[in-house]
């Protein structure tokens, strides 16, 4: 089956439909992975959740941070942001059933030589390193103590993996890598303030993926997260978020000759 990524939608419902009519198109069969972030800041986010989710086993999506963030926010441990537009999911008739299916979807994704994740991997994990790592993270949000889970989310530190690393410190640097990261040093200390393209790089970090030495370049990471990077294909990894909220581009890769697919979007946020 052929299989395309998509990037971040955030609530942009009308664009995903253009984008996955022009799929459909080229390939009727299609398989759709999300590439997390299919909420927040869009008009949509409450039919953005319900079409991911009727399209069953032909489609997957990967969490991003914006979708644990409407995790947290479902429970009273965030407060909405500036910007946020999740008040149709939280008083929708079946939220309940739209939030435990969205805690139960994956943080990483693999299918064949294709690793997909929202944000990035740190450069000392190999691709079934990560994998594994965000099982743990998945075994916890999907258990019965997933409230205290997203209690002990947030936060900055650890900033840095460790193999030894335990408890809730443990599973935030997994969840901070695989949903936040964009910048980190060579040592995969990760910088969480700067947001801008990789000419901005903080002083000694460097882009995630551009580490010497990562361990995953033996597949390709696919993810989103970084709408100042744009769209990026090489080998070793494609980035998708092309600012579908700001204005941009809504992109989905072909997984099997890696063709490009995009729809134009309207801008819903102003950055900042």
């Amino acid at each position: 089956m052929t299989t395309y990524a998509i990037g971040d939608i955030q609530g942009c419902h009308a664009r995903a439909i253009d984008l996955i009519d022009k799929i459909q198109t080229r390939t009727p069969d299609a398989r759709l992975v999300f590439v997390g972030d299919a909420v927040n800041r869009g008009p949509q986010s409450l039919a953005m959740l319900r079409l991911v989710r009727e399209l069953g086993d032909r489609a997957e999506m990967v969490l991003g941070n914006h979708d644990l963030h409407l995790l947290a926010v479902s429970i009273g441990i965030r407060k909405p942001g500036r910007g946020d537009t999740l008040d149709d999911i939280l008083s929708a008739p079946d939220c309940a059933e739209l939030l435990d299916w969205l805690r139960h979807r994956p943080l990483a994704l693999r299918e064949d030589d294709y690793l997909m994740v929202h944000a990035g991997l740190l450069p000392q994990w190999t691709a079934d390193q990560a994998l594994a790592l965000a099982r743990e993270v998945e075994a916890a949000l999907r258990g019965p103590d997933w409230k205290d889970f997203l209690r002990g989310m947030y936060g900055n530190e650890p900033a840095r993996w460790d193999d030894h690393l335990q408890g809730a410190d443990r599973l935030r640097c997994i969840v901070n890598a695989l949903t936040r990261i964009r910048f980190c040093s060579a040592d995969g200390t990760m910088d969480f303030h700067t947001k801008d393209g990789t000419g901005e790089a903080p002083a000694g970090f460097m882009p995630w993926f551009d580490v010497p030495g990562r361990r995953s370049t033996d597949v390709t990471v696919v993810a989103g997260h970084w709408s100042t990077l744009g769209l990026v294909v090489r080998p070793d990894f494609i980035a998708l978020d092309t600012g579908c909220v700001w204005g941009g581009k809504l992109t989905a890769v072909c997984l099997e000759d890696r063709e490009i697919l995009q729809v134009d979007c309207p801008q819903y946020q102003q950055p900042g």
